[in-house]
């Protein structure tokens, strides 16, 4: 895992942003010698700084590993320090970061909004892809509060390069690449190319598609009912955890000296199995506060022998589209005052079906805008930093025989503000963001009115060479969603009946996080500890229970999550490099266990590389029981996991390169369960061996 930059020095890269496109005017200025430093580019941020100025823990996914690392966004970061997946399936998956999920781990896309309905529930996959990606961020501290609110675990901001934003050299530059699984007979293929047209405007074309069968898992076994008894068969695929997927975006730029302005249009279309997903508590409905299951009138059995007429035997499945147009523009220098003007929009036409046999059950269908501008402005007493406004509206709208939701529109209006500065050896770091949000819904619930404000500061103490103290404290506020305030209806995937609730308020939430951190020429180390206090804390609490069935309704309680993280790396020697590693998490809601909080994990990793060509990796990591569960939860077991790569780079001249790699995941053929997820019965993948080739031209 690739760290990058602390929550505190992470606006520190923003300062240095508007060099990157500096005109001719501050060139001078750019060839400082302080510009020859090492320095990464964190696009989910308006400024640049050094990989010396970050403590506090964010993370930063290399499009290297991407390529060679999960389908889907929780399964492609879920190896990074204190980050799992809730996997539903090999479809669908979203990240689970320091025990936080769904609405409080954040998902932009280039800092935008996602607009698919991801958030609604485990089965919806998130529309970004990972093998399409530049990089992804894991953003935590102040810098949050430029793209949303309550995040808490962290956010998550996935980069691509579908608009581009400088002329290629030589005119072209691209990649291809291809990659087989063996656990899943995954087939997949990727291309992109950006091509120079003339002198300022730049094309770039992108595409991928993958193909994926069931997946192979150890001990699975599947048990079938039969009245007096039930029979139990062992197999060896899991059933209904295919994956299909299609995606191609198409950009175009205008790219001058000062900045560029630029189009993209993208598409993308999924079919994947739903596993777990069962009918089998269909007769079960509201009796006041409580369950009824069981049919006790005729009508009821006619409805249930209705819809096994339409059962298909691969299982419930996904069939999902979306399309979106995207612009982006930057500009230096744009008045006196200001260093960098950013702006940014963005429309969303998404729809999905969940098809039984070969009918669509139920639709969903959602529209979505946003707008956001951006203005980095010069020093002020020493202080520099972004400010900038943000207006998004989604239109969503569910049919079906599982329409949770009535008819609804979200609107939110947002004004926010990053600022630092460095005092000796201190850097000083504050955010805040206002929003409001409006939700109108189309039946005789409340609609919702509400505003939220939330800030943020954190330090940076160089005390000694090489060595960093943080301290990063936030208060955060969050409006409710229109699916925890309107719910009701049930909803198959999650075995639930939700209940929403239009009298909930704005969650808060007060958070402290403690790193320190030392980088040396052999020896780095970094250890966080952090502990998040919720008033308000919106959940899903349980009403009653039939068998695997669940009555919940969104409801509010106070809440803490604390936790820890730590790394240790030794540079062996020119070759070898080692590391430890582990994080852990706890989360009680009114001093009760919280659901789905991941397991402890400790583990240890050895790096090399051999020579110009050949590099390789070992990891081995161990995940403990999870035995502090939630009242409707079970223990889930622990398990080990070894995974060994290696890889070979054959130049072939200075701007071509050829890359060979084989990953052997899950070496020990273990039987994984994951306690993040909605589906902690059903095992994951099994041993698996990744083999893939990659071309950059």
């Amino acid at each position: 895992m690739t760290f990058t930059k602390s929550a505190l020095t992470l606006s520190i890269s923003t300062i240095f942003s508007t060099l990157t496109w500096a005109d001719t005017s501050i060139s001078n200025t750019a060839e400082q010698p302080v510009q020859q430093l090492e320095t990464i580019r964190v696009v989910g941020h308006p400024l640049v700084a050094s990989s010396a100025d970050f403590a506090v823990a964010d993370q930063t996914v290399s499009r290297e590993k991407l390529q060679q690392g999960g389908t889907t966004l929780g399964e492609a970061l879920k190896d990074e320090l204190g980050v799992y997946s809730n996997t539903f399936g090999a479809g669908s998956s979203r990240p689970v970061i320091r025990g936080q999920e769904g609405a409080r781990v954040k998902v932009t896309q280039n800092a935008t909004e996602t607009m698919d309905v991801s958030s609604l529930s485990p089965d919806h996959a998130v529309t970004v892809d990972p093998q399409l990606a530049q990089k992804i961020e894991v953003i935590r501290g102040p810098s949050t509060l430029l793209y949303g609110a309550g995040s808490v675990g962290g956010l998550v901001n996935v980069i691509d390069t579908k608009i581009p934003t400088e002329m290629p050299e030589q005119g072209y530059d691209g990649n291809v690449g291809i990659r087989y699984n063996t656990g899943n007979d995954e087939k997949l293929a990727h291309a992109g190319a950006t091509v120079a047209l003339g002198s300022n405007v730049a094309l770039r074309v992108e595409g991928l598609k993958r193909d994926a069968n069931d997946y192979i898992s150890p001990n699975y076994s599947v048990t079938e009912d039969h009245g007096d008894h039930a029979h139990t068969t062992k197999q060896r695929r899991v059933d209904n955890t295919f994956s299909e997927s299609e995606n191609i975006n198409l950009g175009l730029s205008w790219i001058g000296e000062r900045g560029f302005a630029g189009l993209s249009y993208s598409h993308r279309q999924d079919q994947y199995g739903l596993p777990g997903h069962s009918h089998e508590y269909e007769s079960c409905h509201l009796h006041g506060d409580h369950l009824h299951c069981g049919g006790h009138d005729d009508h009821e059995h006619e409805n249930e022998d209705d819809h096994a007429a339409h059962d298909h035997e691969s299982g419930p499945w996904i069939d999902m589209k979306t399309e979106r147009y995207d612009f982006r523009s930057e500009l230096n220098d744009p008045f006196v005052g200001f260093k960098k003007l950013r702006a940014q929009a963005s429309y969303t036409d998404y729809q999905h079906d969940e098809i039984e046999g070969s009918e669509a059950m139920t639709t969903f269908k959602s529209k979505g805008y946003e707008g956001r501008v951006e203005l980095v402005h010069s020093p002020v007493a020493q202080w520099e930093g972004v400010i900038g406004i943000q207006a998004s509206q989604q239109k969503l709208d569910i049919t079906g025989e599982e329409a949770v939701l009535a008819p609804n529109k979200t609107q939110k209006y947002s004004l926010f503000a990053l600022e630092h500065r460095q005092w000796k050896d201190f850097h000083f770091e504050l955010g805040s963001r206002l929003d409001h949000q409006n939700i109108d819904v189309d039946s005789t619930q409340k609609d919702f009115d509400g505003n939220a404000f939330s800030y943020s500061g954190a330090v940076n103490w160089e005390f000694a060479p090489n060595y960093k103290l943080s301290l990063l404290g936030s208060h955060q506020e969050r409006l409710p969603l229109a699916q925890e305030l309107y719910a009701d209806g049930k909803h198959y995937a999650t075995n639930t009946y939700e209940l929403g609730n239009d009298q909930l308020d704005k969650e808060k939430s007060n958070n402290v996080e403690l790193g320190l951190h030392y980088e040396g020429d052999k020896l780095s180390y970094h250890v966080h500890l952090y502990h998040n206090w919720f008033d308000n804390y919106i959940y899903a609490r349980t009403l009653d229970q039939y068998e695997n069935f669940r009555l919940i309704q969104y409801s509010q309680d106070s809440a803490k999550f604390y936790g820890t993280e730590a790394e240790v790396a030794y540079q062996l020697n020119d070759v070898y490099k080692a590391s430890l590693f582990g994080d852990y998490v706890r989360g009680k809601i009114d001093n009760e266990n919280a659901p789905r909080v991941p397991a402890g994990r400790l583990g240890t990793r050895i790096n090399a590389d051999f020579d110009d060509h050949w590099s390789g990796s070992a990891e081995y990591s161990h995940v403990f029981n999870q035995d502090k569960f939630a009242a409707y939860e079970t223990e889930t077991q622990g398990y080990n996991m070894v995974n060994l790569g290696i890889a070979y780079k054959y130049p072939i001249t200075d701007k071509q390169e050829a890359k060979v790699y084989l990953s052997a995941n899950n070496l020990l053929d273990e039987t994984v369960y994951e306690h993040s997820s909605f589906l902690s019965n059903i095992p994951q993948m099994g041993r698996n061996f990744v083999f893939g080739v990659d071309y950059k031209f």
